[in-house]
């Protein structure tokens, strides 16, 4: 079984540090396979704040963590900074790689980037993306989890939210549907979700939404929250189910609030 912890938005400049602690607790408690950080790490880009969310991963139970940037991981007010290396501070801690992959036998996980320097908050993705990421997942074993992580979301559920939609949704997920992702993962807009997506009669897939993770820059009377993602095949039968957890202020630890059967599509990639 692959047990995956999907935070997001933990604007490391704004985090609240009890709930900071609650999470490496949560970690150490559910023992995941792999960490999916889905952008907005940082407040605003600055050396100091990719600094502390270094020090926040280095505590976290030793296993692989994947990330992609949020707009708020771009220089906003350091102009020559944004045009000419906006990544930079960015890289210095995760990598000159802003979509990494991950891939084992059951599991596939491919990151996009949806920032842009040009835009302030928008996220965006381009025709090449759209058809790396169909390519890559059309290439999945048919026993593998097929996970998108991305940091804008896809779908929304309140109609305040529909501004802050990824441009070019339209085209990507109908073509990574039917390519044959199972998992859509975003954050940006502190509202956590679980939202089905059609595509063909025999293809089902879902947007999962997190909430800010750690950051005292809450949603309304939404708490911080965090997702975890188990999933498990067998002679190609696959089995996913998510669990939200919050964290309630009264205990000092995250709770389960929530949990979803998802439902898979079949082998469509064997």
């Amino acid at each position: 079984m692959s047990r995956i912890l999907h935070f997001s938005d933990l604007h490391f400049g704004t985090e609240d540090a009890a709930v900071a602690q609650a999470l490496l607790q949560l970690a150490e408690q559910q023992q995941p396979d792999l960490y999916l950080l889905s952008g907005d790490i940082t407040q605003r880009a600055r050396r100091s704040q990719f600094a502390a969310a270094r020090a926040f991963i280095q505590l976290l139970p030793a296993k692989p963590l994947l990330a992609v940037p949020g707009n708020h991981d771009l220089p906003l007010f350091n102009l020559p900074l944004r045009m000419l290396n906006p990544y930079g501070n960015y890289r210095r801690v995760f990598g000159n790689e802003l979509e990494p992959e991950f891939e084992r036998d059951d599991l596939l996980v491919v990151g996009v980037n949806t920032t842009r320097a040009g835009r302030h908050k928008d996220g965006e993705v381009s025709a090449e993306q759209i058809q790396r990421v169909a390519q890559r997942l059309q290439r999945a074993h048919a026993d593998q989890l097929r996970v998108v992580m991305l940091h804008h979301p896809i779908r929304a559920v309140e109609e305040s939210d529909v501004s802050n939609l990824l441009i070019g949704r339209e085209q990507a997920v109908p073509s990574w549907i039917d390519a044959g992702v199972d998992l859509l993962l975003g954050g940006h807009i502190h509202l956590p979700y679980v939202v089905p997506l059609q595509g063909n009669p025999d293809q089902q897939a879902w947007a999962i939404q997190a909430g800010t993770g750690i950051s005292q820059r809450v949603r309304g009377n939404i708490p911080n929250s965090v997702n975890l993602i188990e999933h498990d095949a067998h002679d190609r039968q696959r089995r996913c189910q998510i669990t939200r957890w919050d964290y309630a202020s009264a205990d000092k630890r995250f709770i389960p609030v929530e949990t979803t059967e998802l439902q898979l599509s079949g082998s469509a990639n064997a």
